[in-house]
């Protein structure tokens, strides 16, 4: 579960913003997930406590917004769901993909008081 390292990541960068900027408590993150960046969503959210013990994060909200994974074939120019369509174009069955969406990872917002 690489989710965990990436989150502890996030939450170093969160805290030097926060330091920066001179913010006194995060309340609340939103992070912007893909659904085709290779993090795991429920994951995200079972680590988020063990990546913020003992930091000033410790006790802030996780928000997710999830990102559809969304794909134009190249062979027919369909835009379709990757995930939902198994990587596979629903109207001409070919491979061939440029991702358009759902590669994100991205801190949104940091909400703080």
């Amino acid at each position: 579960m690489h989710e965990l390292g990436v989150m502890c990541s996030v939450i170093k960068t969160i805290e030097n913003i926060a330091v920066e900027e001179k913010l006194t408590k995060i309340q609340k993150i939103v992070l912007q997930v893909g659904e085709l960046s290779g993090m795991v969503p429920s994951y995200i959210e079972d680590c988020f406590p063990a990546a913020t013990y003992k930091t000033s994060l410790e006790g802030a909200e996780l928000e997710l917004e999830i990102i559809p994974g969304e794909a134009r074939c190249r062979e027919c120019d369909t835009v379709f769901n990757a995930l939902k369509y198994d990587l596979k174009c629903p109207k001409c069955s070919s491979d061939n993909l440029e991702a358009l969406t759902g590669r994100e990872f991205i801190i949104k917002e940091i909400i703080a008081y």
